[in-house]
């Protein structure tokens, strides 16, 4: 069981252009089977959209879509990292690249695997 309060956390891409603060108690990580999280191989913490606040770099980011053309992945267009994605099942959340965080232990928190490949 996760022990943690809700507490902000903020994010960068690795240049540090694209800024972010999320609020989360962290009670899962997920992965995805997904073709592009496969190649990406992010671990993600879903947040609700007034969790999430785009603090620098929105004219940074470049979007990448495909399949239905619903989830709205993320990435710096100056250094290429993966920073954090529309979902496609809660368009109203964010999942974020974990490994974007600063001062953040995932010790302990459990990781689900999530079937995106299976979705049509």
């Amino acid at each position: 069981m996760n022990n943690r309060s809700r507490k902000k956390y903020s994010g960068s891409c690795h240049c540090g252009v694209v800024r972010f603060e999320i609020i989360s108690d962290f009670e899962e990580l997920t992965t995805c089977d997904c073709s592009i999280c496969r190649l990406k191989n992010a671990v993600m913490v879903k947040v609700h959209e007034s969790d999430f606040n785009l603090l620098a770099g929105k004219e940074k980011l470049t979007e990448y879509q495909f399949h239905t053309l619903t989830a709205r992945h993320f990435f710096c267009s100056v250094c290429g990292i993966y920073t954090f994605h529309n979902k496609r099942i809660a368009p109203d959340s964010y999942g974020v690249n974990i490994f974007c965080l600063k001062e953040f232990d995932s010790e302990g928190i459990p990781i689900r695997q999530t079937i995106g490949a299976a979705m049509k």
